[in-house]
């Protein structure tokens, strides 16, 4: 596995590769990899001739500077960790001025409203960060694809939407919500979790398949309701927001149409940290 530290050396390597025309599939990351990250990967290599990752904790996603400063950075972990699951060919690892040459600071982008919802109004700004840095990566790695997982839903969702905008010749691939065996939905921020805590955690996902359930039967209020008093007895978590939202266009719903598609999506504080998961209704 190449090993790219600057631009210089990533535009340098991907020109090769194009010269031989080979068929690029890439998954940004900002690093603490788990099993999750490795899943996107293994889709990728399935459909491309070369797989690139990278590995860069974004400064301007964070709307919280603590947030920043406690995000795990496990560089080596991560470069072994790539290296043995045999899927990536190269990782990308720029410097703060690979990206930001000038000012370290985002773009403004309109989504057309879908950088409004759910996140979009609990961490401002936050999207502007994210497309920021993903429309850079995409300009210097140059992938035929890209691969995000469904686990942050709205944000695969709006970087779909950057691509199209920008008539970027970059096809996005959403991957599944990689969970482990007993369902808790695998992230970065979870491996700050105790064992204890981890099990205490299933309840998010526990909760996502009762509305999955009640989503046939009952109305939405009714389906908030519940959902209220689920967290309402776990006194260790603090319930930030719960929301079934159409999957196209992210608003809020408070019925169901036979000819939409719908997703449950649910936020947590857990102590200090913030959990998230969400599920396609059936």
């Amino acid at each position: 596995m190449e090993i790219l530290k600057n631009k210089t050396t990533l535009q340098n390597y991907i020109e090769r590769q194009k010269e031989m025309g080979k068929k690029i599939g890439f998954a940004p990351t900002m690093g603490a990899l788990h099993d999750g990250h490795l899943s996107l990967y293994k889709a990728a290599k399935a459909e491309n001739d070369l797989v690139i990752s990278s590995i860069f904790v974004n400064p301007t996603q964070f709307n919280n500077v603590n947030d920043l400063a406690k995000y795990p950075r496990t560089l080596d972990f991560d470069i072994k960790k790539l290296e043995d699951c045999g899927d990536v060919d190269a990782v990308y690892i720029p410097q703060i001025n690979d990206i930001y040459p000038e000012h370290t600071e985002s773009k403004h982008f309109d989504f057309d409203g879908l950088e409004d919802e759910m996140e979009g109004k609990f961490r401002p700004g936050h999207f502007d960060g994210v497309a920021t840095v993903v429309e850079e990566l995409f300009k210097q790695v140059k992938p035929d694809n890209a691969y995000f997982g469904e686990k942050d839903f709205q944000q695969l969702a709006i970087i779909k939407k950057l691509a199209e905008k920008l008539k970027l010749p970059i096809h996005i691939h959403g991957v599944a919500i990689f969970r482990n065996s007993e369902g808790l939905a695998l992230s970065s921020r979870n491996e700050r979790l105790t064992s204890h805590q981890k099990k205490e955690a299933l309840i998010l996902h526990d909760t996502l398949i009762k509305v999955n359930e009640w989503f046939r039967i009952i109305t939405i209020p009714e389906i908030n309701k519940r959902v209220v008093e689920i967290f309402a007895k776990a006194p260790a978590m603090e319930l930030e927001y719960f929301t079934i939202a159409n999957e196209e266009t992210l608003k809020e719903t408070d019925f169901f149409y036979k000819d939409k598609s719908y997703r449950a999506f649910l936020v947590v504080n857990f102590g200090d940290v913030r959990l998230i998961d969400n599920m396609h209704l059936e």
